[in-house]
């Protein structure tokens, strides 16, 4: 009868270290990540990782607040991007704004819904987006499942296209000004930092 006490008590002990591991931080009101993403031209060459090719389409930065999470293990492209991090800047990174805005993910998507907008339409289509990270070390895989909502990141990388043999390809948006499917941005993360 012990050892069952002594192993309730270890679960639940692991599910509050859980649960207090991935909880939201709440920043205060006002804009966290002023800065619009930043692309450029990228002299990079293709390359091999994990089975597949990555070819570098851009080079990439972006400082953002960290709007939804969301960890994958069993569809194709888990292989490459274990998480998405929906992310948002400007406006969209103020909690004045976000809390107006019911934000979920799922299905390798990132949906919002508003009962009323707290900024327009457009500019939280512009000024957020869901992007899939392709970690590229342990160690980043590690910070990126550790991420949670509300936190800032820095991310430095690539937008790249991902191919395999078979003929499978997956590649990033150029522009944070689509929506819908093929908008999402596909990035080799070199470099994230949270704050």
């Amino acid at each position: 009868m012990k050892w069952k006490t002594i192993a309730f008590a270890a679960l639940v002990g692991f599910g509050l270290w859980q649960h207090l591991q991935h909880r939201p931080v709440r920043p205060g009101p006002g804009v966290v990540a002023s800065q619009v993403p930043s692309q450029t031209d990228s002299d990079a060459r293709a390359f091999a990782f994990k089975g597949y090719t990555l070819e570098p389409l851009q080079d990439f930065r972006i400082e953002a607040r960290v709007l939804a999470t969301e960890t994958y293990r069993t569809d194709r492209e888990a292989q490459l991007s274990p998480v998405d991090l929906a992310l948002g800047w400007g406006r969209m990174s103020d909690s004045a704004v976000l809390d107006k805005i019911t934000i979920t993910q799922s299905g390798r998507f990132y949906f919002w819904r508003v009962d009323e907008f707290p900024i327009p339409r457009q500019e939280i289509e512009q000024s957020s987006a869901n992007m899939h990270m392709i970690p590229s070390s342990d160690v980043i895989e590690r910070r990126l499942k550790g991420v949670r909502p509300g936190q800032t990141v820095r991310i430095d990388g690539w937008l790249v296209e991902a191919q395999a043999s078979d003929g499978w390809r997956w590649r990033s948006s150029l522009s944070r000004n689509d929506t819908g499917a093929g908008a999402c941005e596909v990035i080799y993360v070199r470099d994230l930092q949270v704050f």
